[in-house]
Formats: structure tokens, C-alpha cells, sequence
């Protein structure tokens, strides 16, 4: 049966008929604690409360408790221990936020003299080489791409002298070269006294960073309800497969399940397929060479590489979008570039129709 709802261990409730939180993760020294679970669902919520930043109303959103109290309802339990070393002052705690896109709105000025004035255990210079930085240094904060701002966000939090490091989605922005780095940045914070807690989508590189998950379930905006930790296998079959063994519980129908498909089976599907010419595409100093292929009904090509490879501008030809150097390209089998009706995503989102959702 799927859960409606959850009437204990409430852990926080914003307000009357607003979201709340059941449970919270357990972090432990030593390891690196992966949080998996939809949007919504109240990781940042969970991540906000370890760091000190939201004190728990443990459900009652009328009362502002003391952080006797919260510790008093966790007795017994490695939370006590934890929030009594925050309360101790023996645990700084530092987050790298979920929201890049909102630091220039809170920091200004030169790149590098930022990420200088927020080294205290001097590896800046390290870091900035491992997340590609060095030719940004010289930038201010408000010229920054997205995949910038996240590496930015990712050395200058690394760079701080602290005993709880929190990630919250370290990989958005990043291509898979970029994530790979990041990912050895965050494993190379952890030693055996510190603590380290990420909150990750790609599930790829959450088994990459954890030695432990937590998985979160229940109703985005509603509720949310943070599972015991697993190892890192367990948890990502659990958020795989919608249910929980230790709770006896099923918070999704069914199970993402990836289909292996043969080679054969694949043969037999590819009633028709399209080929394409190979072509050049010169913009500036940037030039993409790509070779004749094709592509067929019933299947799903995934494009793999790091940005600025040349993916978009690639899509963007087969689209139409674009044209090539030669946009009467003929490859030597006389293939022209093919001409049909496209539905294309951009990657870049602009909108620029005025009205409703439902309007557009």
C-alpha cells in the first residue's frame, strides 16, 4: 500500500497545512552521507536543520523550541550526540547551496580575491585547479555561467576551515568531466573526525561520493519521511525500487526498472533510419567536425561529452536550427542533409511568450 500521510516523528512543520518533515539523517563521522529523494521532498529542509541554521519545532509550528528540547526528544540517538557537539561549538558547519544562480545576488567582486579570502586551510590554489577555475579568477562573481558558479561555490565552501561540510546538489551545471572533479574534491574533504553530508540527483555519482544513503520519501510540498541509512547499494535499490524492507513500506507504484536490450532486438526495431552526411560547423575559433552516421524509429541516442564539445551545435544541424559551413553538404554515397519535421528541446531556456502556462 502507498502511504498517505504520517502523524509521528514529526521532526519540523513550517505551519498549519504547510509542509513537514519526518525523521532526520544521520550523519556520522568519517563517512560520507548521501541524500537521495524527489524535489520537494525536504532534503534542503533536513540540510538546514544539521546545519544549526533551522531550529526543529518537532511539529509544532506555534511554539520556537530551545535546542535543550530538541536535544532532550533525540536522547539515546547519534543526533543527540551530534547536536550537542553543535551546541558545544565544537562543529562549524559550512554549506555549499542548492541555488547557484542566486550567489551574485549575494557576493560581489573579483573571483579570485573571494576564493583567497575564504581559504583557511591554504588549498585554494589546489582547488582551483582541480574545478578548472584559474582563468576565471580574474572575473567578477556576476559574470559567471551556471557549471562557473557551481565550481565557484564548490572550491570556496571546500576552502573553509569546518567540521560538517554539506553539499546540496554539488553536480547541477556540471557536465560528466566536471562532476567526475567535484566529486573527488568532496571525497578528499572527508577525514576520519569530520562530517560529510550531499544531497544528489545523479545517482551515478552519489554511489561515486557515498559510503552511506538516506533515502527520502513521501508527497513533494506535503511531507517528507527520511529512511535509516543504507549502504550505498542498498539505498539507491531502495530509491530504485519504491520500497522501503525495513518499514514494510511502498511510497512509489512501481519500481524503475532500466531494460538491456541486445544488439538483435535492437536490429529488428530499426524498420527505418535516416542517415546524414558528414559535415563542418565553424563558429569563430571553434570548429566541429562530424562524421556521416545515421539514426533510426524505436530508439534513444544519448550524446556524451564534456561542454563545449560541440553537442548543441551538433543537435542544432540535424534540427535545422543551424546550418552547416557547407549547407549543401553531399557526402561521397550522395547523402544530403536530411530534411523532416523536428521537435526540439534547447538547452538554453529563455521565455519569451506573455501569458499563462496554460495559455503557451
Amino acid at each position: 500500500n502507498l502511504p498517505k500521510n504520517m502523524s509521528k516523528d514529526t521532526t519540523h512543520r513550517y505551519g498549519k497545512n504547510s509542509f513537514k518533515l519526518h525523521r532526520l539523517p544521520v550523519p556520522r563521522p568519517g563517512q560520507v552521507l548521501g541524500l537521495v529523494g524527489t524535489n520537494g521532498i525536504g532534503k534542503s529542509t533536513a540540510l538546514q536543520i544539521l546545519s544549526g541554521k533551522l531550529r526543529p519545532n518537532l511539529g509544532d509550528y506555534t511554539k520556537e523550541l530551545e535546542w535543550k528540547e530538541v536535544i532532550a526528544y533525540f536522547r539515546g540517538s547519534e543526533l543527540q550526540t551530534y547536536f550537542n557537539k553543535m551546541q558545544n561549538g565544537e562543529l562549524k558547519t559550512v554549506i555549499k547551496p542548492q541555488y547557484v544562480d542566486h550567489i551574485p545576488k549575494r557576493v560581489k567582486g573579483r573571483v579570485g580575491d573571494i576564493i583567497n579570502a575564504k581559504d583557511e586551510k591554504s588549498i585554494a590554489e589546489t582547488l582551483i585547479d582541480q574545478l578548472e577555475l584559474r582563468h576565471l579568477l580574474d572575473r567578477q562573481v556576476g559574470e559567471l555561467s551556471g557549471g562557473e558558479l557551481q565550481r565557484f561555490a564548490l572550491c570556496v565552501s571546500t576552502s573553509v576551515a569546518s567540521m560538517v561540510y554539506m553539499y546540496d546538489e554539488p553536480s547541477s551545471y556540471l557536465d560528466i568531466k566536471q562532476r567526475i572533479n567535484a566529486a573527488k574534491v568532496i571525497r578528499n574533504v572527508l577525514n576520519h573526525e569530520n562530517y560529510v553530508i550531499v544531497v544528489e540527483h545523479d545517482l551515478s555519482v552519489l554511489d561515486y561520493l557515498s559510503d552511506l544513503v538516506c533515502c527520502l520519501w513521501g508527497s513533494p510540498g506535503v511531507y517528507g519521511v527520511v529512511t535509516t541509512p543504507f549502504s550505498v547499494r542498498e539505498g539507491i535499490n531502495i530509491f530504485l525500487d519504491g520500497f522501503v524492507p525495513t518499514e514494510n513500506m511502498r511510497f512509489r507504484e512501481e519500481g524503475l526498472n532500466f531494460k538491456i536490450v541486445d544488439q538483435d532486438e535492437i536490429a529488428m526495431q530499426r524498420s527505418n533510419f535516416v542517415k546524414y552526411p558528414g559535415f563542418t560547423k565553424t563558429m569563430g575559433s571553434f570548429k566541429l567536425s562530424a562524421e556521416a552516421g545515421d539514426f533510426g524509429n524505436s530508439e534513444i541516442i544519448v550524446m556524451l561529452g564534456q561542454n563545449g564539445c560541440g553537442k548543441t551545435t551538433f543537435i542544432k544541424i540535424l534540427a535545422g536550427v543551424s546550418k552547416p559551413d557547407d549547407s549543401d553538404v553531399i557526402d561521397k554515397d550522395h547523402y544530403q542533409m536530411p530534411e523532416f519535421n523536428v521537435s526540439y528541446k534547447p538547452q538554453t531556456i529563455s521565455p519569451k511568450f506573455e501569458g499563462s502556462v496554460r495559455d503557451l
